[in-house]
């Protein structure tokens, strides 16, 4: 597939990794070009381009922000028309302890009402950046799932493939609105973490068997 990644920090760093290694397509863009040119560099045929226009010709654009610049840097990358859109995004507190969305809407519901040409799919936000990076595979068949909302079939199927394509189980987690679930869920593993100190390796608790 053709992607985009918006954003050059852990996750965005992550995705970058496992689409080229896939055989993916990838242009990288972020608010720093110096940071996208240094990332894209690591990995022979990844392209960075600056935003305006980026999401030009692309299949999926994956926004791998913060939250609150998730928005912004989706309307500044041109058309998403039609577009599959993957929020990996989780709407934290400052001290990542806690959420600012929840009960009646999400991050990802939120995107998605922002950019309503787009079809917007939650998925890898479960993830811990250092998890994506090393890949899904835990060993003796054991595999890190990633959850797919959307309300879109199409988007959810290319997503769905996506993911698998990169070595994920995939768990459907039914439409957007499921968002509010999973967003809470990445907090609470968050917690896990770094809160209670249980470190990244936590995230194998979220495992699929082969």
């Amino acid at each position: 597939m053709k992607t985009l990644v918006i954003g050059a920090g852990n996750m965005g760093s992550a995705f970058a990794k496992q689409l080229h290694a896939a055989g993916h397509a990838v242009r990288v863009t972020a608010r720093q070009a110096d940071k996208a040119a240094e990332l894209a560099a690591q990995y022979p045929g990844v392209s960075a381009v600056a935003p305006d226009g980026a999401a030009d010709g692309v299949d999926v654009v994956i926004v791998a922000t913060a939250y609150p610049d998730a928005v912004a840097a989706l309307r500044g990358v041109g058309g998403l028309d039609g577009k599959v859109v993957i929020d990996i995004t989780n709407p934290l507190t400052v001290d990542y302890m806690g959420l600012t969305l929840g009960f009646n809407t999400s991050a990802a519901e939120e995107i998605a009402r922002a950019v309503p040409q787009a079809h917007v799919v939650k998925a890898f936000n479960t993830l811990f950046a250092q998890v994506l990076a090393a890949g899904a595979d835990f060993g003796q068949g054991r595999q890190a799932s990633v959850f797919v909302a959307a309300d879109d079939a199409s988007a959810k199927s290319t997503v769905t493939t996506l993911a698998q394509s990169l070595g994920f189980a995939t768990v459907d987690a039914g439409g957007l609105k499921n968002a509010r679930y999973l967003e809470p869920l990445a907090g609470l593993n968050i917690y896990l973490g770094y809160g209670a100190g249980l470190g990244t390796a936590i995230a194998p608790t979220w495992i699929h068997r082969a």
